[in-house]
């Protein structure tokens, strides 16, 4: 997937999720959320990434009652289609919604072959993983 996302379960702090590829998604993830850090909504562009910010759809919480949020970079060919909040949170919530559902309450952080095997059981056929 093109993106990189970030959250947080509710018993395993933050942690990127999807690396987009990146050996190391970190400064990639700083250069789109620079600036905006303490926000708690954020769609913006930078060059040609959208940084992306929302909590959980679901509402869901952390064991300390912190709602969980979703910082996601979006990356070409994905953030062409993110004009808007509405439209980028559209684009990328169906892409990771199961999978995160399957994730959050884990006892530990879910390892990249966790995550893998999150996406592929609640991709749809057609979407490569």
């Amino acid at each position: 997937m093109t993106l990189v996302w970030a959250t947080r379960g509710r018993s395993w702090g933050f942690r990127f999720l999807l690396d987009g590829g990146y050996r190391d998604p970190l400064p990639t993830y700083e250069r789109a959320f620079a600036g905006v850090e303490d926000e708690g909504t954020v769609c913006r562009r930078v060059g040609t990434l959208v940084a992306l910010r929302f909590p959980d759809p679901e509402g869901r919480r952390d064991e300390a009652g912190r709602p969980i949020p979703h910082d996601v970079v979006l990356m070409p060919p994905l953030s062409d289609g993110a004009l808007s909040f509405e439209e980028a949170q559209g684009l990328v919530w169906p892409l990771l919604r199961e999978a995160f559902e399957r994730l959050w309450d884990q006892p530990r952080p879910p390892s990249r072959a966790d995550v893998r095997r999150a996406l592929r059981e609640s991709a749809p056929p057609t979407q490569p993983v």
